[in-house]
């Protein structure tokens, strides 16, 4: 039995490690944390999957009970993009976001109400990432 526990524990380890460098080799950048009225909790992971940049909120992020909170980047020259809705149905929200190809790069991940067409709040990148 202590061999099987042994071996349970090796495998599980394993998993973990690789899960880690799979993780790490996907990681590119961590933002600042949100600073805003509404939006002032957590922070943006950007990673690549696929080729494709795709930022996540984190999980102690707090969605603003706001009518239409939506994703919202502003790229190192300024330009804003409105992009998805972060609510969706039930409690559920758009943790993560693929970023379209049209975004050049991100300086900053803004949490935008649609609806009162007012920042949230916002988490910056120390570089634009890309």
């Amino acid at each position: 039995m202590r061999s099987f526990s042994k071996s349970l524990f090796a495998v599980l380890f394993a998993v973990t490690m690789l899960a880690t460098f799979a993780f790490a080799a996907n990681h590119i950048a961590k933002s600042g944390a949100f600073a805003g009225v509404k939006a002032n909790t957590g922070f943006v992971d950007a990673m690549r999957e696929d080729g494709k940049l795709v930022l996540r909120l984190s999980n102690d992020f707090v969605v603003p009970d706001t009518p239409a909170p939506h994703w919202q980047l502003v790229d190192s020259k300024g330009n804003t993009y409105l992009l998805n809705r972060l609510k969706i149905k039930g409690d559920k929200y758009n943790q993560t976001l693929i970023v379209p190809a049209y975004v050049k790069d991100v300086a900053k991940v803004q949490i935008w109400c649609a609806f009162a067409e007012v920042l949230l709040g916002e988490a910056s990148f120390e570089k634009p990432v890309k």
